[in-house]
């Protein structure tokens, strides 16, 4: 007993519909790439789910851009404007901008010179001495900004090594005067009575 005819229409409920979306997606994924290896065609498959994901497949012989180029060529339609065209020149034009990069950081490292001439290799030695003078000439800066450093930390430490002798001496000058201001308290607060100042009287027996 075969299966029932599926009306093709939209799967109202979401979890059918996300299943049926899988099933199906991995079918056509698998006949892609069976007529891709059975018959030796080219086969270039891009699907878009509802939820924006994109799955794609290529025949392991071609890309999508020469899928795209073939397209152009058969139907003579152009899937993208004069904007998408200047924008693939600008990403070869950075890209190749780059490679050139590439190569002459590779020079400057000096690798790849074997392929230089006299004039490249003239070009090549003016454009490192230019970049070690300069580096030269930063370090210097660099050290030259060191050394006042050092010399203002220099003046600074003596100046608080200054001002800490000052307090040091300041500190030391106030706790002599107390010990010799304690000494006097002391001293006459303990005195014996017959040494201590008596005051003037006339002689007794003088009035006698």
């Amino acid at each position: 007993m075969g299966r029932g005819k599926i009306e093709i229409k939209r799967i109202e409920n979401s979890s059918n519909r996300q299943v049926t979306y899988s099933k199906r997606r991995n079918g056509i994924m698998k006949k892609a790439k069976e007529i891709t290896v059975l018959c030796d065609a080219r086969v270039s498959l891009i699907i878009f789910a509802s939820s924006g994901k994109m799955h794609q497949y290529c025949s392991p012989s071609t890309t999508l851009v020469e899928i795209l180029d073939n397209y152009h060529k058969q139907s003579g339609k152009r899937l993208w404007d004069a904007k998408h065209e200047n924008l693939r020149s600008e990403v070869d034009r950075v890209k190749k901008e780059n490679d050139n990069m590439q190569i002459e950081l590779r020079h400057l490292k000096g690798e790849d010179i074997t392929s230089l001439n006299h004039r490249e290799l003239m070009a090549l030695e003016e454009a490192l001495e230019n970049g070690l003078a300069s580096i030269r000439e930063k370090e210097a800066e660099f050290i030259n900004n060191m050394r006042e450093n050092g010399e203002m930390l220099e003046e600074a430490n003596k100046r608080l090594n200054y001002e800490l002798h000052k307090t040091e001496m300041e500190l030391e000058g106030k706790v002599r005067e107390m010990d010799i201001n304690g000494y006097h308290q002391y001293a006459t607060s303990h005195m014996p009575f017959a040494f201590r100042v008596q005051p003037n009287q006339p002689n007794l027996q003088e009035r006698i």
